[in-house]
């Protein structure tokens, strides 16, 4: 029995470890393959508000930052259904909030 208990923690450690790498990896993957084009292609330019500057300088946390993803603003349009189609998203089995997490996490470095 204990032999089987620690085959399971041992599988379900490794199983989270490579969620947690995997996020990493994902996050650039959902900036750069989103909506077809990559998130960039409106947030990398000088009319748009400067997302990497405005996160590295504290001034969107990423409670605001979520929010604005599955919600849209201004001209942005709900981003969910975009991150949930990459697939890297799908192979990792990331959930919406974890896959923000990681973009979010991406954009901080």
């Amino acid at each position: 029995m204990r032999k089987l208990l620690g085959t399971f923690a041992t599988v379900a450690l490794l199983s989270l470890s490579a969620q947690v790498f995997a996020g990493a990896d994902v996050g650039e993957k959902i900036y750069k393959q989103a909506f077809g084009r990559g998130c960039g292609a409106c947030h990398d330019i000088a009319t748009n508000p400067q997302l990497t500057a405005n996160i590295k300088a504290g001034k969107l946390d990423k409670a605001k930052f979520a929010t604005t993803i599955k919600e849209g603003k201004n001209g942005m349009p709900k981003a969910g259904a975009a991150i949930m189609a990459v697939g890297a998203v799908k192979s990792a089995g990331l959930t919406e909030d974890q896959a923000i997490d990681a973009i979010y996490d991406y954009l901080a470095k």
